[in-house]
Formats: structure tokens, sequence, C-alpha cells
């Protein structure tokens, strides 16, 4: 087994203190000109991602990938801008959770501190490497970015730019580590290193992301896919329910917060799914349904068992009648992934149970799955969405890419009454 990926990563774990005793405004600055540089190489970014995209179509990769990889002058703008919204969040560092005088006057103060390395994982989405990268500095993270294959050149591009920010300011590059061996196995070394990483998050298609899981020996924060429900109820606004409806699922259906299943309540199917489908279809979604969805919109396809559990990622969605809340949410559970469910209703009691009873990492109340992103809900960018039960559920920001430790402060405050002379009494 190659030493090289574990010399790559003991040297990130060194170059990560470096960034962990930077001061919040050292870190913003660097943030700032990161993004910065991003803006200054734009058209070298742009270069290098249309050399990714041709050979990416030569090699036949399926379109919701294409468009993951795709880089235009507006996303690659987004990209600096998002680094822009790390910078300007509070700081995470030094923060104070709780703090408490125990009876034998020890101050006991709960406060955060780094993570150390992190391995990051992941497919396609070139402007991860900016976010991840911005979002690990600002909790004082050294991180290992490990990009796709299809991406191997808009990456190297992107991460330039961000080791020209580091160089300027006079910061080892090694706190930011771009993998080029790009070989399974050398993965499979990496997340082996229990003594060096201290999380691996992988970021894709579920076939990487199980890979991950299953051959990691350190910790794993994921998500498999996310099959994102919208739930219309009974006294539903129809309008409103529409709205969501086309902003979920054809805005951009080739992400994990796009919606692939569509559940109305039976009460209203008869008015609204004539509507949805003439507004979806316009729009070229392909309807698949239930048995009881057919008998209002013969034409479409029948749904299956696979059908329901999809995470199409395209302009396809699943469509079922319940005949009310408690068979929806039980619909959810079943064929549901974690991720983000979203009701529509006039009811707070209704939307109060449908939150309550379900698990989602993400629950919505009158509102686009789409929403279910770091950067819409106030985190700057995520580094990745976790339906894992660890210390981050849901969309993760720069938070949840450090710890909690605890301080004690005291004045010569002893468990035991000990004398200068006498043994040890142990704990």
């Amino acid at each position: 087994m190659s030493s090289g990926i574990t010399s790559a990563a003991l040297a990130c774990r060194d170059a990560a203190q470096s960034i962990a005793t930077l001061g919040a405004q050292e870190r913003r600055a660097l943030l700032l000109a990161m993004a910065a540089q991003i803006d200054a190489c734009s058209d070298a970014i742009l270069a290098a991602n249309a050399e990714d995209l041709r050979d990416a179509a030569a090699r036949g990769i399926a379109p919701a990938m294409l468009d993951r990889l795709r880089l235009d002058p507006q996303r690659v703008s987004e990209m600096a801008a998002g680094v822009r919204d790390v910078a300007a969040l509070p700081d995470p560092l030094g923060t104070v959770t709780r703090r408490e005088t125990r009876p034998n006057g020890l101050v006991v103060e709960r406060v955060r501190v780094p993570l150390g390395v992190v391995a990051m994982i992941y497919e396609a989405r070139p402007n991860v490497t900016a976010d991840a990268a911005a979002l690990c500095i600002k909790a004082g993270n050294g991180v290992i970015l490990r990009g796709g294959s299809e991406a191997t050149r808009s990456n190297l591009a992107i991460a330039a730019a961000l080791h020209a920010a580091l160089a300027a300011a006079g910061l080892p590059p090694a706190a930011l580590t771009m993998v080029e061996d790009l070989r399974r196995e050398t993965m499979v070394e990496l997340l082996q290193l229990s003594d060096i990483i201290d999380l691996a998050i992988p970021r894709g298609g579920e076939g990487l992301i199980r890979f991950v899981a299953e051959h990691a020996r350190v910790p794993v924060i994921k998500h498999y896919k996310g099959v994102c429900h919208l739930y219309v109820d009974s006294d539903a606004d129809p309008d409103r329910a529409l709205r969501l409806l086309i902003d979920g699922k054809t805005t951009r259906p080739s992400a994990c917060n796009s919606l692939e299943t569509l559940l109305v309540h039976a009460d209203i199917a008869a008015m609204f799914l004539p509507q949805a489908a003439v507004e979806l279809g316009a729009r070229g979604v392909e309807l698949r349904g239930c048995e009881r969805t057919l008998d209002v919109l013969p034409w479409i396809r029948v749904a299956t068992e696979e059908d329901f559990a999809a995470e199409f990622l395209d302009l396809v969605i699943a469509i079922r009648i319940v005949d009310d809340l408690p068979a929806a949410i039980a619909h959810i559970r079943r064929f549901g992934s974690d991720h983000t469910e979203v009701i529509v209703t006039r009811d707070a009691s209704t939307a109060q149970r449908f939150v309550h009873e379900l698990r989602s990492a993400v629950v919505m109340v009158n509102a686009s799955s789409r929403f279910s992103d770091g950067g819409e809900l106030g985190l700057g960018a995520e580094i990745g969405i976790s339906t894992t039960r660890l210390h981050a559920y849901g969309p993760m920001g720069a938070e949840a890419l450090t710890i909690e430790r605890f301080v004690v402060r005291g004045e010569g405050q002893v468990r035991h009454s000990v004398s200068s002379t006498g043994p040890d009494p142990g704990a």
C-alpha cells in the first residue's frame, strides 16, 4: 500500500495547527482573499471545466451528472460569493456554549474547538472544492479534498486559486490538500487513517457514499440519497401547493433537495392533480402514479414500489393519493431517506403533527424543498447534508465542523483531601 497519501495526510494534520491558531479576523481575511482569487482565476477555472465537460460528454456521463459538473461565469461568481458568505459568519471557535459553577467552586465551560482534519470525498460538483475548503478553514480545520475523476481539471484549478491565497498569507499549502491520485485503493488507505483523519464526509451518488461507509475506519457523516416528498393536505391552498411543487421538482431536478414524490389528500386529488399534471407536463416532467392516481390521470405511467423509493434526479415524479395525514406519514416513513419533507396546509395542528411525527433532517411547512440547503438556511455554504444521527443532522456548516470540549477553571480545588506527605488516594 502506497504511503503517499499517508504522508500527505500527516502534512495536512501538521498544517491544520496553523489554521487553528489563527485569530477570527485572520481567518476571515484569508477567506476573503480566497474569494478574490476565485474571481481573479475565473477564466482559468472555466477553461479547465470546459475540458472536463468535453471528456465527460464523450464518456456518456448522465445529464444529471453533467449539470452538477458544469460551471459558467455565474456559477464561478456564486462560488466566490459563497466563500465571502462563510467569511461573514460568526466565528464558531472559542464559543462558550455552556458555563456553570459547581458547588465546589469549579467553573465548568463547554467551548467549541476545531475537529482537526476533515477528508472530503465527492463527485462531479467542482464548487464543493471551494465550499468545503472555506467551511473547514472557518472552523480552524485542515481539509483533504478528494474529488471525482470527471472534475479533475476543474478541482485543481479551483485549488490553485485557494493555494495562492494561502501562500500570500504565509500559510502552509498542505492545510488544503488536493488528492491527485484518484485510485480506489488510495481512497481506501485515506479512509483507514484513523490516527490522522478526524472525520470523512462523502458527497455524491449512493454508490460512492456506501463505498466510503463500508471501507472507513474513521467517523463518517453521510446521506445516501434524497427522496424528498411534498404532501398536499386536504385544506391546502392549491395555488401555493402548485408553486411549491413546480419549484421543488423542476428548478434543478439533479439536486438532492428536489422533490421525487408527490402525495395528495384524496379529498382534493380530483381537483388538484389535473392542474398539477398540466403544469408539470408543460415543463417536461414525466408522471408516474399509483392506481388511484391513474383514475384521475389515466394517461400516465403506473408507479412501481421502486419508483416510490427512487431518487430520480431527473424530470420524473412519483404520485400517490393518500386518505389522510397518517397515511402520508406512513408512506414517508416507509420510502423516505430522512432528507427533506414538505407539507402544504392551512391547519396549524396538522402542520405540527407532520413536523412532530417525522424524523427527517429537514421538515418544511409551506416552503419549497429547495430551501434545504446550507446557504439558504443561513450557514453561508454547506459541506454536506447529514442524515446520520451524530453531532450534526441536516445541512452542515462551519459550526458542524467543530466539537465541544470541557474547560475547567479552579482555584486549587482537589477531589479528595490529601496530606502533603501521605499516599495518593487515587480517584
